[in-house]
């Protein structure tokens, strides 16, 4: 099977060839860049290093969120727009998941917890456990307080925090006493495309690629403005999602 892989839900790009769980390309870029104009190109490059045609591509595998609203839906869009296309599969995956997966596959049974600034203090995060050759979910992911997180892991001891530590959550960190966490090195927070490949065997493919919508967690500020303008239409359709 022939996988195309994308992630472009946070500050770095990520984006991978993979034929039968073998990397054949990756390319990761870990820097201040507009994805929109850098993920085409990207993955116009792999397919022509590999010498692979679109239409000998199987299943496209992208990273559905949470993460930066705009990145998200760059990936997103075009994993959409190349699954339909070309008629083949189109598999999502959590993006706390895929950086969890960094560092879990190498240490089976312990809880790890990825995580993704918010702002404000606030988090994206998520627990996992690799287990019998597969990353379960053991803390559903959640849009939270960073203290209030780290609060909750006191009584999971030995778990191992992954991801991009700012200056505020660094000092939340600091203030967190008795702390039974360990953080992963910085290097484990910088998603792999190849990994998200992986991660797409565990998964289904999804049923409805038009319907297929990124995971935010939380709402977007235009959707909380519609909200607090519409009390009690919250769930009519207002947002065409992509």
């Amino acid at each position: 099977m022939k996988i195309l892989a994308m992630d472009t839900s946070n500050h770095p790009l990520s984006v991978a060839l993979v034929e039968d769980e073998q990397l054949v390309a990756e390319t990761t870029l870990n820097l201040s860049k507009n994805h929109s104009v850098y993920l085409m190109p990207v993955i116009e490059k792999l397919m022509q290093a590999a010498n692979w045609q679109p239409e000998q591509l199987d299943r496209v595998a992208v990273a559905k969120g949470p993460g930066s609203y705009t990145g998200i839906r760059i990936a997103v869009t075009t994993a959409k727009t190349l699954a339909a296309t070309l008629n083949i599969e189109l598999v999502g995956i959590s993006s706390l998941k895929l950086i969890a997966a960094n560092v879990a596959r190498l240490m089976p049974n312990r809880l790890v917890v990825s995580f993704f600034d918010a702002r404000r203090g606030n988090v994206f995060a998520g627990g996992f456990k690799w287990h019998d050759n597969q990353l379960t979910t053991v803390v559903p992911e959640q849009h939270a307080q960073f203290s209030e997180l780290l609060v909750g892991l006191q009584d999971q001891e030995g778990a191992l925090l992954v991801g991009d530590v700012t200056d505020i959550l660094k000092k939340q960190i600091q203030l967190t006493n008795g702390a039974k966490f360990e953080l992963a090195p910085s290097t484990a927070s910088i998603p792999s495309a190849y990994q998200l490949a992986l991660l797409s065997d565990q998964e289904s493919p999804v049923n409805d690629i038009d319907g297929f919508i990124p995971n935010y967690l939380r709402v977007t500020e235009a959707e909380a403005q519609w909200q607090k303008l519409h009390p009690g239409e919250i769930n009519q359709s207002y947002v065409r999602e992509v």
